[in-house]
């Protein structure tokens, strides 16, 4: 075999690699740089590619972005975290179904608006392939839920296990365990269980402070049935009210959650619950990629006394309240809408025998300021019956302190309506109030419309009374902070509120047994 010479350190041989070589590399920076010239262009016409990496507000962001602290995953928390959370299964006998649908775990009551589009999710009958749903026959329903302590303590949703004749649960290491209801709370949908033939469960710990938006949330839970689940997202929102109850402060999240995850934990990037998975918003009944967990410390507090004696017990004023908007601050003279407007104190209440009435604006707790009717419920609704308050309270103008005791809020209020649906039947025609388009007479002239106010007795449908919800049979008490009983009483105190500058006049309203103040704009003129 004849030898080739070896022509590698010859210059010959090696130039044309070289040349090769350094035409694409040129080629390749040519299209790098051609395309940073577009962006340069775009940018400043004076600025090269060199001046652009280097700007000083480039290397600032850049800065900034490096401090951000980006987890390549979550599979260190979920190994740590997943053996507490467990799924929650339960059986109910003579369940009667009453939607086929399934939604009727909505928080909404039957017929509201917005009722489609929230549903809870884990109910006895919320989830597809169950057994049962007739009359006689025992329905069985899944959701989540996880330990607290080791002895077997475990929070799961009211609605996952309200009613139920038998609780079992199953751990994530496949055991299935009896677990007994310890106590319930329906307002904050939170239930506290027992799980039986265990001492050494491996638990969660609920977070002491608040979750920030934008925050990463571990949701981990046993949607459908499956078994432990894990999904991210980040906390989208806070403090949302779906229209569940006057305690609403929920946690928003965007982790994917969907039937069955319900009572299950949101967990922090510290392996901690920042929250408890309720609710969904759902327009198709399943995920849409937004979720709401009630918050930890509520949780916290709930739990406390479920544990404690097997129910919750909340402060009470004993007022009827609503939100004070724009027009609302308006026609009281207030600087911007805040606080809590007292619609009706409730008789024999600790409010009505500290001497609160309708139209009060309560402003103040203990010092601090009440931003609206639903963080008043809730700041009263979380201390002790018993307890000593101080209330500021804007009463017809003036700033007042009033010191009362809390009561304890009754398991249930009802609301008896004084007048019945036909109360304007019969009724004369009414005497025509200007400029509002509806009719009024006397309460007193209309079979079952009581003493007090006057009756509306025709509505335009193209009135401003109309649009702002007032109806035939409705009963006008007061107008202007002056009780009223004849149609000239409402002409004149609407005459008084536009000559005292009022773009609006606050009329208290009685409606199928519930007081609420409504602000009506006055036409000038």
């Amino acid at each position: 075999m004849t030898d080739r010479p070896d022509l590698t350190n010859l210059p010959s041989y090696r130039q044309p690699r070289r040349s090769v070589l350094s035409a694409r590399r040129i080629a390749l920076m040519a299209s790098v740089v051609a395309g940073l010239g577009i962006a340069v262009h775009g940018f400043s016409p004076s600025t090269s590619p060199a001046d652009l990496f280097s700007s000083p507000a480039h290397a600032q962001v850049n800065n900034e972005v490096k401090k951000v602290e980006r987890p390549i995953g979550f599979a260190d928390i979920v190994e740590r975290v997943k053996p507490s959370v467990i799924s929650v299964k339960v059986n109910i006998k003579e369940k009667t179904a009453s939607n086929d649908d399934g939604d009727d775990s909505s928080p909404f009551q039957p017929g509201s608006p917005m009722e489609r589009f929230f549903r809870r999710f884990g109910g006895p009958d919320g989830i597809p392939g169950l057994k049962g749903g007739g009359r006689g026959r025992v329905v069985q329903g899944q959701g989540s839920g996880f330990f607290i302590s080791a002895d077997g303590f475990a929070v799961t949703n009211n609605h996952v296990v309200d009613g139920a004749d038998k609780v079992e649960v199953t751990t994530d290491d496949g055991k299935t365990y009896s677990a007994k209801v310890i106590g319930t709370d329906q307002r904050t949908d939170l239930a506290l269980i027992k799980v039986e033939g265990g001492s050494n469960f491996p638990f969660a710990k609920l977070a002491d402070g608040k979750p920030r938006i934008g925050d990463w949330v571990l949701a981990v839970g046993n949607p459908f049935g499956l078994g432990g689940t894990v999904t991210a997202g980040i906390v989208s929102a806070s403090g949302r009210d779906i229209g569940n109850g006057p305690y609403d402060d929920f946690i928003q999240i965007d982790a994917p959650v969907n039937k069955g995850n319900s009572g299950g934990p949101a967990f922090n990037t510290d392996g901690e619950v920042m929250g408890v998975n309720t609710a969904i918003y759902s327009p198709s009944g399943g995920s849409v990629g937004i979720a709401f967990s009630i918050p930890a410390a509520t949780v916290k507090s709930v739990v406390a006394q479920l544990k404690d004696k097997g129910s919750v017990s909340r402060g009470w004023i004993g007022v009827q309240i609503q939100p004070v908007t724009s027009d609302i601050a308006d026609s009281l003279g207030m600087k911007k809408p805040e606080g809590a407007l007292v619609a009706e104190p409730q008789a024999n209440g600790p409010a009505a025998k500290a001497g609160i009435e309708s139209g009060d604006v309560i402003t103040g707790v203990n010092g601090d300021p009440v931003k609206d009717a639903r963080e008043l419920a809730r700041t009263i609704g979380g201390m002790a019956p018993g307890a000593s308050v101080k209330l500021n309270v804007l009463h017809k103008g003036q700033d007042k302190v009033i010191n009362l005791t809390l009561g304890q809020l009754p398991n249930t209020v009802e609301a008896k309506a004084d007048t019945d649906n036909d109360s304007g039947k019969g009724a004369s025609k009414g005497t025509d109030v200007p400029k509002l388009g509806m009719t009024v007479a006397p309460a007193n002239s209309v079979a079952g419309a009581g003493k007090d106010g006057v009756v509306v007795t025709e509505v335009d449908p193209k009135s401003a009374a109309a649009d702002r919800g007032f109806k035939e049979g409705d009963v006008i008490l007061e107008v202007g902070g002056k009780s009223v009983s004849t149609a000239g009483d409402v002409r004149d105190a609407i005459n008084t509120a536009r000559s005292d500058n009022k773009n609006s006049v606050l009329m208290r309203v009685k409606s199928g047994g519930q007081s609420r103040f409504v602000a009506v704009p006055i036409a000038k003129g």
